[in-house]
């Protein structure tokens, strides 16, 4: 007889504002999230209102970050663990923890959502991880990975791998998980990042005041765009008027044309700047000061600025491409490895759920609450449930009763 065998088992068998200063406007309800390395806090930033409307306790150490595209959630990797963060943006908390190896540092998103790259500078390889099951599903040997970017088609990532007196590039292939070129550098890599375009891969590299343009058709440096001193990182966001290059010498957010890489103005931010990223319309950027403790918002357009206090040694900062529509859309769980990924899951009013059979096994759903769930529910099969009313709905694996889960709803 099963001890402490719960009863009902057995029956069962986020309106946007424009800033008033003429900021061009973010979609309606999304939000930046700003990694603070000293607090081991993620702040939420309303990118209508400018305001910090929550505080996330993450891993020890926030480094890399990264968010799906469809904005529902953002990762985090904690430098001085093991793990990655995973925060769920409609309720901006915490809703899991994968352990992913020894020092993580940059991550990639990629186009799909479906993958996670992770770099384990502390291990020496690169972790993939499937968002679905939040599971580290493999890796790829890379020597001191820093940074990480996928290509907008999705085959290839580009690794910027710090091995003392080796220094490189490596791209790695997705599908077969595998290193396929090493590109030498002299100087020690730091962020690397593809245009949205991918016509272009904009890399720095400590020592050297000016931005490596690589043409990844060919692999070969063909521009350099000069800056101030220490330039971290460039890109050249979709619907962006310019590229952008945070240079942390002089405090500065350098503007270049991305058709001939030549500089176009600066634009003073906070001390020692360290991160990029824009809003979905690219309109504005949103760049982290770890000298400074605060974020500056610049209307790329007008060049106008404005600060926001956020914690102690702001790194990383993602923006949501829009605020997720969870009301309309539904969530996942995946039925894999005869458990529930992720066990627990927050929804709003008025979302679906949808269970995905994942697994070698049949299993099936029995609710709590007394809903009708479904007996059998063989590989490769779904099923889906509607979340009309707000509370904490219970459910378990009608085939193998110890599987649990709990789907928490809140109000819109």
């Amino acid at each position: 007889m099963l001890r402490n065998f719960r009863p009902w088992l057995v029956r069962a068998a986020f309106g946007a504002l424009a800033f008033a200063f003429a900021f061009g406007a973010a979609a309606a309800g999304s939000k930046a999230y700003v990694g603070n390395f000293k607090d081991n806090t993620v702040s939420v930033i309303d990118t209508g209102t400018g305001a910090v409307i929550a505080t996330v306790p993450v891993v020890a150490g926030p480094h890399g970050m990264g968010v799906t595209p469809d904005g529902r959630t953002v990762y985090v990797s904690g430098e001085d663990s093991s793990d990655v963060s995973v925060i769920d943006t409609a309720t901006d908390r915490v809703t899991g923890t994968i352990n992913v190896g020894k020092t993580p540092h940059g991550m990639a998103m990629a186009p799909d959502g479906r993958l996670l790259l992770v770099g384990i500078y502390g291990e020496d390889k690169v972790a993939f991880v499937d968002t679905a099951t939040q599971q580290v599903v493999a890796s790829v040997p890379v020597a001191k990975p820093h940074t990480i970017s996928i290509r907008p088609d999705g085959r290839f990532a580009y690794v910027s791998s710090q091995e003392p007196g080796k220094f490189a590039l490596m791209v790695v292939d997705l599908a077969t998980h595998m290193v396929v070129r090493t590109l030498p550098l002299e100087k020690t890599p730091r962020d690397l990042e593809f245009g949205y375009d991918g016509k272009a891969l904009y890399f720095t590299m400590a020592g050297v005041n000016a931005v490596q343009v690589l043409d990844p058709a060919s692999d070969k440096i063909v521009a350099e765009i000069p800056t101030g001193a220490s330039p971290h990182i460039a890109n050249f966001f979709r619907g962006a008027p310019a590229g952008t290059v945070v240079v942390q010498g002089p405090g500065e957010l350098t503007l270049f044309n991305p058709a001939t890489n030549a500089v176009l103005r600066s634009i003073a931010v906070g001390k020692q700047p360290h991160w990029v990223a824009a809003t979905g319309d690219g309109k504005s950027a949103y760049v982290t000061n770890e000298g400074s403790n605060d974020v500056t918002v610049v209307d790329l357009t007008t060049g106008q600025t404005k600060a926001i206090h956020v914690g102690n040694a702001p790194r990383k900062v993602v923006v949501q491409r829009a605020a997720p529509n969870t009301a309309a859309a539904g969530a996942r769980i995946s039925i894999a490895n005869f458990a529930f990924a992720p066990p627990e899951i927050t929804v709003v009013a008025g979302q679906s759920v949808t269970w995905a059979n994942d697994d070698g096994a049949p299993h099936g759903l029995m609710y709590k609450d007394g809903a009708k769930g479904t007996d059998l529910l063989l590989p490769g099969k779904s099923f889906s449930r509607t979340f009309d009313k707000p509370g904490t709905y219970d459910y378990a694996c009608s085939v193998h009763p110890y599987m649990m889960g709990k789907v928490i709803v809140s109000a819109r």
